[in-house]
């Protein structure tokens, strides 16, 4: 006997943007049984030429209105840079189809707002990619907060810092009117879910931030491996940290940064103290062993636990839980919220570097 499954019609998917993440969504949604990948959009016309041939998609286009207008596609991933987040996801929730939107959702609350509200106005899902929280670490860490091995969680600390690694020197990553700003939008989002994931998304009430330029502007601590296109020179900051006021009590420590003189490396991580236990996730260039360590008592002597860890999936579970969540029908809380919430907090950030002062969340929060 056929299962439901099999009978039903696949789902059919489009993908705007085939940079590195572009290519990794096609890559998860094509391990994905019920789902065919039939176009992609990008406007360099061989790339699009060379993945056509690569992953047998049938239909490539260089101007992405073709590819969300077109009505026999349900599901469109946008993976474009920043700018272009808000104007392809709206045009794609508007022409009726479930959107997966690579982080950050937007450049600033402002857009990420519209973008929820075109999600609930077209009766659609919006998801945000954050790959990061599949993390096997991540994960094995929040079932132990869940089983109040942590007890209450009332400080965290979250963290990417890159002693090198400005992604693209003078390229669309360091553009602010492209990119919405440096590392704290395209690394600090990342812990920044991490943290919230892992803390149960607490309200956030306000942050107090300050952000640096010392070192990109002098031309020092770029990489070339992801230059892009020239755009100008370097605009946004090289270094962010921020002080987030939780609900209840709880605090966050948040820095990023893409270019600092500190520790050699590509590090990220997030550290938690709570009142039966605390824990550190350190990951040195993206390793998934033995990263994770919780520290508790044990016999009422200190001890400390080192949990042995899965990799995880990152963009494949993200894909996964994306379409269960459409073929669940239960859409209300996935039009975006998550998404949004990072967005008002990152926005406030840099409202709080520009005024010197702490900003309320409420002062950015609409009625969404």
């Amino acid at each position: 006997m056929a299962t439901e499954t099999s009978t039903q019609k696949p789902l059919r998917v489009g993908v705007v943007g085939m940079g590195w993440a572009g290519e990794t969504h096609l890559k998860a949604y094509q391990q994905m049984p019920n789902v065919e990948v039939v176009a992609l959009a990008d406007p360099r016309e061989e790339r699009l030429l060379e993945l056509k041939q690569t992953y047998a998609v049938d239909d490539v286009y260089v101007d992405y209105q073709q590819l969300v207008q077109r009505d026999d596609i349900d599901v469109v991933s946008v993976a474009t840079p920043n700018q272009f987040h808000a104007p392809v996801t709206i045009a794609a929730l508007e022409h009726g189809k479930h959107v997966l939107c690579e982080k950050p959702l937007a450049r600033t609350s402002a857009e990420a707002e519209q973008m929820v509200r075109a999600a609930i106005d077209h009766d659609r899902v919006l998801k945000t990619a954050f790959n990061h929280r599949e993390r096997g670490d991540i994960q094995a860490l929040k079932q132990a907060i869940d089983r109040g091995e942590l007890g209450r969680v009332y400080h965290a600390k979250a963290s990417w810092m890159r002693r090198q690694g400005i992604p693209g020197m003078g390229g669309w990553f360091t553009s602010r009117e492209m990119a919405g700003g440096g590392p704290l939008i395209d690394l600090g989002v990342h812990v920044l879910d991490m943290a919230l994931y892992l803390l149960g998304e607490p309200e956030v009430q306000a942050v107090s931030a300050a952000t640096y330029a010392e070192l990109g502007p002098r031309g020092r601590g770029g990489r070339n491996d992801l230059r892009t296109m020239d755009v100008g020179g370097y605009e946004v900051e090289d270094l962010a940290t921020a002080f987030v006021r939780l609900a209840g009590g709880v605090t966050l420590l948040l820095e990023a940064s893409w270019a600092v003189y500190g520790r050699q490396g590509d590090d990220f991580g997030v550290t938690l103290f709570g009142t039966e236990g605390g824990a550190d996730v350190d990951i040195k260039k993206y390793a998934w062993e033995d990263t994770l360590r919780i520290y508790t008592d044990v016999d009422n002597q200190p001890a400390v636990l080192a949990p042995v860890v899965t990799k995880g999936e990152g963009h494949v579970a993200v894909v996964r839980k994306f379409l269960a969540t459409i073929a669940g029908g239960d859409w209300a809380q996935s039009r975006g919220q998550d998404g949004l919430r990072r967005a008002q907090i990152i926005d406030a950030c840099y409202q709080s570097a520009a005024a010197g002062r702490e900003i309320a969340l409420t002062d950015l929060a609409g009625a969404l």
